[in-house]
């Protein structure tokens, strides 16, 4: 990292000439130390988390090289690279550090890293066993090992949001069952509409975190495939390189059932990554990562559906929930008072995030010829962005959820502010056959009306309306103007929910 270099740029006035005097433009300068680390300072919802190591750059090289071994164990296995030679090329590539930051530069000639990562990985193998050489990328392309290596990252990234996407389920599952019957005010357009409880609201946001987990499940089941194509998706050279082994390194000898070798070869590589088998070679099929986009995005929509509803619930004049944290988070640097709802913050902005780097991915299906130029590299980064994002937006949502502090007794207070009106449409119900259903609505409305403009409680203005007199006592009036009573089947739904 020390020797790396970046292009300069000419100073602006009043700048502190280079020593040595000022650079030519286009010449090149050290680079400071760090100054090449993503430190996540822009994406502070990844900045530390697990998925942040696991889709850097050195993770992205490492599993490109752990595609070039598994491809030599692979055709070791079925005889067409020598034992010795897989093992040598396994060694170096599982246990050497090539330099990530010279194989980037390269990349700017070639518009993608495996060609100068090939180039490095044969020049140390050479070094470890020099006849092991000729057997790195034997049969290859570039897109077999970058898309293999995608997929790696991509595989052990879901584990981890997987996981946090389970202890996020649990955790509303727990809140859902701890607040089956706590009342508070539904809202429908940002006002108050009729009663629900929280728990009733908990046990959605399960619902919608484990349908994202069931996406991401199912894309761990089969849906990341290793990539086995050769340069336009034929295999030819697989086969070639097979076919000379088989002679001896002579030339011409009988060639293998294409299908058949294909065929193990495919099945071995796949066991030797551990990711799916597909039919038929995807170079130009980018399915596979449309996949990707739609279940990222769905898993950080369902867990910023949960973050929009905490930031509204917070809120100064709401008072319903409040995040966890130690003193100090959520500080603002001009008001001493506040306490910021961070953690929703930074789900929210990884949930709007996703969706518009997964339509990068989406985008990459419009793919021409058997390879692209500019669509198959335009997916890399947004692919990266997406796991990164989804990853931090699941890993903060635990947080947010283990520690998330219900306020029940606010919740009531809130119900209350409508003096009854939430209730209306439980009146409605009720006064329709003693009045008929115009009638009811009528005096609802006229009611309602009156006891916003005076600022009285509903039940009040209705005691005294004489369409009533005689047919609803006080105390049934009463009853009908308690919210808590009035949760439908709140309750019920949110059992069925966790038997789910």
């Amino acid at each position: 990292m020390s020797g790396a270099t970046v292009p300069s740029t000419p100073a602006g006035p009043g700048a502190a000439p280079d020593a040595g005097g000022a650079a030519e433009p286009g010449a090149e300068r050290p680079v400071e130390p760090g100054a090449l680390l993503d430190a996540g300072l822009f994406a502070p919802v990844r900045a530390g988390t697990p998925v942040e190591a696991a889709t850097s750059d050195t993770a992205w090289l490492r599993a490109m090289l752990e595609a070039e071994a598994a491809l030599a164990r692979a055709q070791a296995g079925l005889g067409t690279v020598p034992e010795a030679a897989a093992r040598a090329i396994g060694e170096v590539a599982l246990g050497g550090e090539l330099d990530v930051r010279a194989i980037a530069r390269a990349a700017r000639e070639t518009a993608n890293p495996v060609v100068g990562l090939v180039r490095e990985l044969t020049r140390a193998v050479a070094a470890h066993t020099p006849q092991a050489a000729e057997y790195v990328h034997r049969g290859s392309t570039s897109q077999d090992v970058l898309d293999t290596g995608a997929m790696l990252v991509t595989a052990r990234a879901l584990r981890l949001i997987r996981a946090d996407l389970e202890r996020a389920a649990n955790a509303l599952a727990r809140l859902a069952a701890r607040h089956r019957d706590t009342p508070m005010a539904g809202r429908t357009l940002a006002l108050h509409a009729v009663p629900t409880t929280f728990g009733l609201k908990a046990a959605g946001w399960r619902a919608q975190v484990e349908e994202a987990r069931a996406r991401v499940d199912r894309l761990l089941a089969g849906g990341l495939p290793v990539s086995l194509g050769g340069a336009a998706g034929t295999c030819a050279g697989y086969l070639e390189y097979a076919d000379l082994e088989h002679a001896g390194h002579g030339g011409p000898g009988p060639r293998a059932d294409a299908g058949d070798y294909l065929d193990r070869l495919t099945d071995a590589h796949a066991r030797e990554t551990g990711l799916a088998r597909p039919v038929l070679p995807w170079h130009a099929r980018r399915t596979p990562l449309a996949d990707l986009g739609a279940a990222l995005s769905c898993a950080t929509g369902a867990l910023g559906k949960i973050a929009v509803d905490v930031q509204t619930l917070a809120r100064t004049e709401v008072g319903e929930l409040a995040e966890p944290g130690p003193t100090g988070r959520g500080a603002s640097s001009a008001m001493p008072h506040k306490r910021n709802p961070v953690l929703a913050t930074l789900i929210r902005s990884a949930a709007l995030q996703v969706p518009a780097y997964a339509l990068v991915l989406t985008q990459s299906l419009l793919t021409e010829d058997e390879r692209s130029g500019g669509v198959w590299h335009a997916e890399w980064q947004p692919l990266r962005e997406c796991l990164r994002l989804t990853g931090g937006a699941a890993h903060t949502a635990v947080e947010l959820l283990e520690g998330l502090e219900v306020r029940a007794g606010r919740m009531r207070e809130n119900l209350a502010a409508t003096g009854g009106q939430v209730v209306a449409e439980r009146l409605a119900a009720r006064l329709t056959p003693l009045l008929g259903r115009r009638p009811a609505r009528e005096l609802l409305a006229r009611a309602s009306a009156e006891a916003a403009r005076g600022g009285r409680p509903l039940g009040e203005v209705l005691a005294g309306a004489p369409e009533l007199a005689g047919l609803l006592p006080p105390a049934e009036l009463d009853a009908l103007l308690d919210p808590s009573g009035y949760t439908g089947a709140a309750g019920p739904l949110v059992d069925r929910s966790l038997r789910s």
